[in-house]
């Protein structure tokens, strides 16, 4: 039997009958976002059915789930669901990868939900192993991970640069354990992203990261499938969007868990040692809490120090010179300050080795206000003063955040600074199980 629902902004009724004659059986749906696929549309979907046809020992469900494309894609899904049994073609008006999965996982009645990208990016073998775990009860989502060990990638290096710098700021940022949260090869047990959905507020591509970030904070369990991985040449997703969207995102779950708001109405699992989902793996990672206040604080004044340094530069200098030169005096007394009063760091073995690391996030500002200033010049010759120094203020705040992430995971990572001594032992070991030294 095929089911084909067009949704117009409400809930598209029941979910279709299973394709196992109606006997509840251990139902897995597949869910493939699409818009503006009309070109490889059929050829996926057709390549996917006939692999779990042939190759799946479960019942399956195949939605094509088309979020207001406006080319032919529509019309072949259609077509696909008449043709294909176990296929079937939802629509929405709106468009949004994230509010295309929320509108069928949400309705669905199979035990696993799933989504692949519609360019079958991932070898499909690895689809049994990443449904498996949730079908035992031992997983609670599961992904598909082009990072960890075993996994085999072939794509360009802007890409995985981008992938890999986007995946450790989750980690050094949020506390993030999983690998790769951006892999278009997701599941979850149906009841636990339903639980999840109505605390996930992005609709578009941080969609999943957002869910993963609030799963794992709530003490579920996410399984990592190593996966061959073959970049898609013909891929149209805008990377500079979709990273500034992403860094958006970042942000507002950080605000969410800082305040206590990033919570769901579902049961996570004890961990070993008695600790439940609210317990210490739902904090801040170790030192977080004391450090960014104090880098704050210092990045307020820092910031202050650098503007009214290039407003006064700039009666003698050009705008780019200004900024350089206010941005080298500022950063060393910045990486000075985060030194000695964020990451407590004293005396002077290897300050000048952290002051020149510290220099390498400064170019990295240096280049994104040089940049901004740039770009204002272009678009807006002879703009104001107050222009160019709000140009300033944004480009700072980006790079004040990138400048933490690289301070706290490599300058004055406890690993890399000099051996402390034992009392110093006693207190990082203790500030790093949650406690207090005695």
């Amino acid at each position: 039997m095929n089911h084909v629902v067009t949704e117009r902004g409400t809930p598209a009724g029941p979910p279709p009958p299973s394709p196992n004659g109606g006997r509840r059986g251990r139902l897995v749906e597949v869910v493939i976002p699409v818009y503006n696929e009309e070109r490889v549309l059929a050829a996926s979907v057709e390549r996917l059915h006939a692999y779990l046809t042939s190759a799946f020992p479960y019942p399956f469900r195949i939605t094509v789930a088309d979020n207001a494309s406006t080319d032919a894609t529509w019309r072949a899904a259609v077509d696909l669901a008449a043709r294909l049994p176990h296929v079937h073609a939802t629509r929405l008006e709106l468009k949004g990868r994230g509010r295309a999965l929320r509108h069928v996982w949400s309705t669905s009645d199979a035990d696993v939900v799933a989504y692949m990208d519609v360019d079958l990016s991932t070898d499909l073998d690895a689809f049994l192993p990443l449904v498996a775990p949730l079908l035992s009860g031992h997983s609670d989502l599961a992904i598909g991970s082009r990072l960890t060990r075993g996994s085999a990638v072939v794509r360009g290096p802007r890409r995985e640069v981008i992938s890999r710098c986007y995946n450790l700021l989750l980690r050094t940022a949020l506390a993030a354990r999983f690998s790769d949260a951006q892999c278009g090869f997701k599941a979850a047990r149906t009841e636990v992203v339903q639980a999840l959905l109505p605390s996930v507020e992005d609709e578009e591509w941080f969609f999943d990261t957002e869910l993963l970030l609030l799963a794992e904070r709530n003490g579920l369990r996410i399984h990592e499938v190593p996966v061959d991985w073959v970049d898609d040449p013909d891929s149209r997703v805008d990377v500079l969007r979709t990273a500034r969207d992403d860094l958006r995102g970042m942000a507002r779950v950080a605000r969410r868990m800082l305040t206590g708001a990033f919570r769901a109405p579902v049961g996570g699992r004890t961990r070993p040692g008695g600790a439940g989902p609210d317990g210490a793996r739902a904090e801040l990672p170790a030192g977080m809490a004391r450090q960014l206040p104090a880098f704050a604080v210092i990045g307020v004044i820092s910031t202050v120090a650098q503007l009214v340094l290039f407003v006064l530069l700039r009666t003698v200098l050009g705008p780019l010179w200004a900024n350089a030169l206010s941005l080298v005096v500022t950063t060393v007394g910045n990486t000075a300050a985060n030194r000695r009063f964020t990451f407590g760091v004293t005396g002077s073995e290897r300050a000048f080795r952290q002051q020149m690391e510290g220099g390498l996030a400064f170019l990295l500002g240096l280049v994104l206000s040089t940049g901004g200033l740039a770009a204002l010049d272009a678009a807006a010759p002879g703009a104001s003063r107050a222009v160019e120094v709000a140009a300033l203020v944004v480009a700072n705040a980006v790079a004040t955040l990138v400048r933490f992430l690289l301070m706290r995971a490599w300058i004055f990572h406890p690993r890399r600074v000099r051996a402390p001594g034992p009392s110093e032992v006693h207190a990082t070991a203790a500030e790093e199980s949650g406690g207090t030294p005695s």
